[in-house]
């Protein structure tokens, strides 16, 4: 407009723009309040001297901000750069409530961890409108139904585990509680878990950290499993000790004993207890100090080759009383298990059970390149293995457990169609007593009380409330895949196959679960009957050594 006056900007070389945009301009605004209220107490009235609880603390941590070393950021921003530290912390959070999708698997979506929550709550799970997934993505899956639906009314689905060298096989539920530590997890979750095992007639395996006495209480069915460091049965110097396995495992609680040789979410890598959640139980139950993290070793010390191996397995076959032992393993290099194999067939000697953990599974602590690059992904290693042991002619006097991010049945259906006789899950279990995936486990700062040890934190977890939804969350989720299958025309999931399943390709094409995780004959590794890749891997193997034969 005509005669308007015009203003002015400053310009970046004007002092007033430049005190308003200094980065040190907050702590000067604070300096001057400082001695401005300093001074009207001192002058005009005491009261004026309330606002300095508040300025004269920010002012003694901006001078502190100038003077640290450690953050660049706090030196250049003093005062204020404590909120890029303060977003920073309560991101996960903001993500996780505020920005999340439905479907964002970080690592589980909300609408899995929500259908935990509501089976384990014993709330309807039905869904309104239908599905909400897109049918034509890549990579979604569904299982054929059948003309022939079957009711199923009988959702208890059992399998026997044990060899021909096992006196007390175990009657196992197909669905189990997978290794949660105390140590990982606090005395009150594993109280829950096994009560909650023990109401629903199911196993809870203990994890590597050794059979506590909350494992003890109230009377669930055990899996014990012996890891590498050998906890609650280890000698002074950290190796195994046979006569006080012998004693452990002499327990009626204890059904199964599985030797871990490696974990998906960390294979080659030892399980690792932050220092910070050692207690003087966790001590005595693992038999470790408290003076530093327990790590345990990478690798096992009783045995070094395939044949030692199957040694160490019928040893604890006889020191267990001829009950079921079996191994847990992430797929790593193929010949090595080809190498396991050769073994067998050369001894005669088999393990009772192999649990398959996939690359997806879940941990407390990890390094993240072990996490997120390492561990063939369960389908891909259910499918080697179990092809292995058809090749071999060793799959019927062998169970195979799936473990890795199993939530839904259809989740379920899929490891039962690709050669699983028995599944495990930690992290729903998890869910159902309460934890909300605010991913700080190796803290000791769980908010719920599930991942600490921090006796306050998990007193907020009610052992009897928490044990009846882990009972729910089984029995809920074992009626859905009687459904699921009924649906197939099926009535137990030894019944599924591979082409059961169909997948979008990302071609867009439909592809049958055969195509994807094909089935070799029986025997036919021992015949020579292979593609050039498996023949390649076999030829490598050897049962003497885990060594290749050639690179």
């Amino acid at each position: 407009m005509v005669g308007a006056p015009v203003l002015k900007r400053g310009r970046p070389g004007d002092p007033l723009m430049h005190l308003l945009f200094s980065r040190y301009f907050v702590l000067q605004l604070v300096a001057l309040s400082t001695l401005a209220f300093a001074v009207l107490a001192l002058v005009v009235n005491r009261w004026w001297a309330a606002p300095l609880v508040v300025f004269a603390p920010l002012l003694a941590l901006g001078v502190m901000d100038l003077l640290q070393t450690q953050h660049a950021i706090l030196r250049n921003y003093p005062v204020i750069g404590h909120i890029r530290f303060l977003l920073e912390a309560i991101r996960p959070e903001l993500r996780q409530y505020l920005i999340e999708d439905e479907h964002d698997p970080l690592p589980f979506s909300r609408e899995q961890r929500t259908l935990v929550y509501r089976r384990a709550k014993n709330v309807n799970d039905a869904q309104p409108f239908g599905t909400v997934r897109a049918v034509d993505a890549v990579g979604y899956g569904w299982i054929s139904h059948s003309i022939r639906a079957k009711a199923v009314e009988d959702h208890d689905f059992r399998i026997d585990i044990g060899g021909p060298d096992c006196r007390a096989p175990y009657r196992a539920s197909v669905l189990n509680i997978s290794g949660t530590s105390f140590g990982a997890v606090s005395a009150n979750a594993i109280m829950a878990f096994n009560k909650g095992a023990h109401m629903g007639g199911f196993a809870h395996n203990t994890g590597e950290g050794s059979i506590s006495p909350y494992h003890r209480r109230h009377g669930g069915d055990i899996i014990w499993q012996v890891a590498t460091g050998y906890f609650g049965c280890r000698t002074v110097d950290g190796h195994f000790d046979p006569e006080r396995f012998a004693q452990q495992a002499a327990d009626d609680q204890v059904k199964m004993i599985e030797i871990k040789l490696s974990q998906g979410a960390k294979p080659g890598h030892g399980g690792v207890l932050p220092k910070a959640k050692i207690t003087g139980e966790i001590a005595r139950t693992r038999g470790v100090g408290r003076d530093r993290d327990c790590v345990s070793p990478a690798a096992h010390t009783a045995f070094t080759t395939p044949l030692e191996l199957i040694a160490f397995i019928q040893q604890l076959r006889v020191l267990s009383g001829y009950k079921p032992v079996g191994l847990k393993m992430a797929v790593g290099h193929r010949y090595e298990f080809f190498a396991l194999v050769m073994a067998m067939l050369e001894t005669g000697a088999t393990p009772d059970f192999i649990v398959i953990d996939g690359g997806e599974g879940g941990t407390g602590a990890a390094p993240a390149e072990l996490s997120d690059h390492a561990g063939l992904p369960l389908g891909e290693g259910l499918s080697f293995v179990q092809n292995a042991l058809v090749g071999a002619d060793l799959r019927n006097r062998i169970k195979l457990g799936a473990s890795g991010k199993l939530v839904t049945a259809f989740d379920l259906c899929r490891v039962f169609a690709i050669g699983a006789d028995y599944a495990l899950s930690a992290r729903d279990f998890m869910f159902a007593i309460g934890c909300i995936q605010s991913r700080s486990c190796h803290t000791n700062n769980c908010p719920t009380g599930v991942a600490t040890q921090d006796a306050l934190r998990q007193r907020a977890l009610v052992v009897d409330d928490k044990a009846q939804r882990v009972a729910n969350f089984h029995r809920n989720t074992l009626k859905a895949l009687a459904e699921l299958l009924g649906s197939a025309g099926l009535t137990h999931p030894d019944d599924l196959l591979p082409w059961h399943l169909h997948f979008r390709h990302q071609s867009g094409a439909v592809l049958r679960g055969d195509a994807i995780y094909p089935r070799i004959m029986p025997g036919a590794l021992i015949r020579g009957e292979m593609g050039e890749d498996l023949a390649r891997e076999w030829g490598r193997a050897s049962a003497r050594t885990f060594e290749p034969a050639f690179v």
